[in-house]
């Protein structure tokens, strides 16, 4: 299992936004919301599951997309089912620890 991620430093918080590998060059689009999966974004580094386990934990701004991403993060206890949202069947879930 392998996540695409970018972290950055924002506001004296560490946020890292992650997706599953598979979805990076995505576009989603649901009536009139259209949002685009980038590499830009998502980043360009892609890490392996006890990678991606440690970066979840250090953050305190999460943007995650997937099932694979969002699923590691509510195993570990990190966000719940019900702030997840789904756009085409794709699930999203942001989460703010700080």
């Amino acid at each position: 299992m392998q996540f695409s991620v970018r972290t950055s430093d924002y506001q004296k918080n560490t946020m890292v936004n992650m997706c599953d590998v598979e979805l990076i060059g995505k576009v989603v689009i649901d009536g009139k919301l259209k949002i685009h999966i980038s590499e830009n974004y998502y980043g360009k580094q892609i890490v392996d599951r006890n990678e991606a386990i440690s970066l979840l934990k250090s953050a305190s701004i999460m943007n995650l997309v997937g099932n694979d991403t969002i699923s590691l993060a509510i195993d570990l206890g990190i966000g719940s089912e019900s702030g997840v949202k789904i756009i085409s069947d794709i699930p999203f879930l942001i989460i703010f620890n700080t």
